[in-house]
Parts: structure tokens; sequence; C-alpha cells
């Protein structure tokens, strides 16, 4: 049982069962490939030829997927804007991945006093601010500012729930823009966005809820709550 072939042989099973155990496609892609290439090695060893092939038929349809998707990522490109955008929020996502997730939604130039979105009421797009400023405005009072690198309607917008702030453009800026009808399903269908985008909503929350902190006690005074 100890011998170096069958040892061989325990590494591919043992690879399989992690495979059967990984959360993420790629995760499992790989290992897989990984334990055809054991078996392969073992087979080859021990003379099963017929085993020898089946193991490099696996390994074959486990690497071609892995190889077409590193060549996606090398071609992939991204503006600056686009960039920024990823290594804030989606950075581990694959760069194709990431490419689609950014298709799904387009970029804008916003105006001073364009409304991003309404308190008490829908939202309708996601955005993410890549340049310029905007007021965060609850029962008209201002509870936070939103900066380069924030994201805008991530709390409501898979939810369907209606906006917990108005959001409000304080002059010229660039913007991201998926329209909330779309992104829904498109998350539903995709397990690996919809964790990026979680991700990444949890990461703009924390700074959100920072920055509102310090905008309140600088209107409020002493009295206003810190972090």
């Amino acid at each position: 049982m100890f011998t170096p072939q069958a040892l061989v042989l325990q590494l591919s099973y043992a690879l399989l069962v992690a495979a059967v155990l990984a959360p993420r496609l790629h995760q499992i892609r790989l290992l897989i490939a990984l334990a055809a290439l054991a078996g392969l090695g073992h087979a080859l060893w021990v003379g099963d030829m017929a085993g020898a092939s089946w193991m490099g038929v696996l390994l074959g349809a486990a690497a071609w997927p892995i190889g077409r998707g590193l060549w996606n990522d090398t071609n992939v490109r991204f503006t600056p804007d686009e960039r920024a955008m990823l290594d804030r929020l989606f950075s581990e996502l694959p760069t194709s991945r990431a490419r689609h997730l950014i298709d799904q939604g387009v970029w804008l130039s916003g105006r001073e006093g364009d409304v991003l979105t309404r308190e008490n009421e829908p939202v309708d797009n996601l955005y993410y601010l890549a340049q310029g400023e905007a007021r965060v405005l609850s029962m008209d009072a201002l509870v936070g500012l939103c900066r380069p690198g924030d994201l805008i309607g991530e709390l409501t917008v898979l939810s369907g729930e209606s906006a917990s702030a108005t959001v409000i453009l304080d002059g010229p800026a660039r913007l991201w823009c998926a329209p909330a009808d779309d992104l829904r399903p498109y998350v539903e269908a995709h397990d690996d966005i919809r964790r990026a985008l979680e991700h990444g909503f949890a990461t703009v929350l924390k700074a959100k809820l920072r920055a509102s902190n310090r905008t309140i006690a600088q209107v409020g005074g002493a009295g206003a709550p810190t972090s």
C-alpha cells in the first residue's frame, strides 16, 4: 500500500476529493487537472495504458478551460478608471470576469445637481463614483459625502428596497452606472460575481460609515456619534 506507485495513486484520489470540496470553479478545475496528472503518472509507472489514456483525456478536459481563462486574462484591457475600480472593490475576480462585470454597466459624465438616488424611492441604478463628489442627505440634513472610489445605491440595489438617503452630485463627475433591473438577474446567475459584489459592498460600507461619522461630528459638534 505504501509503495511509491501506490502513494501517487492515493495523491490522485485525495486531489479529487479536494476538488469536490473546493468552493470555486477555477479551484475545482485546477485540482482535477492535478489529480489527472498524478493519475497519469501512476498509470504510466505501472504500465496501465488504458488508464493513462483516460487520465490524459481528463487532464486535457480540465486544462483546456484553465488555459483559455489564462489567455483571456492576459488579453483583457481596462481604462485607468476601471482599473482603480477593480483594485478597490473587485481585486479577487479574475480579470476576464471583472471585464464581464464592468460590461454590465456604462460610464457616464455627471453634472452638479444630478440626483443619483432619492430617499424612500426605489434605487434604479448602482453607481461607482470614479471622479467628483456627492452629498448624502437624510430628511434634508447632510449625513455624509461620497468621494472617488465609493459605490452609491449598494445597500438596496439588489434587494429592490427604497433608498435610505438622497445622493446629489456636488459638481462634474465620472460614474459607472449599472441598471438595477439588469444587475439583479445577472448576479443571481453568476455566483462568483455575487460574492465579489458583496465583498465590494462591505468594503465601501465600512469606509462610508467612518466618513459619515466624521461629517456628523463636524456638523453636530462634540455630541455627535463617532467611529
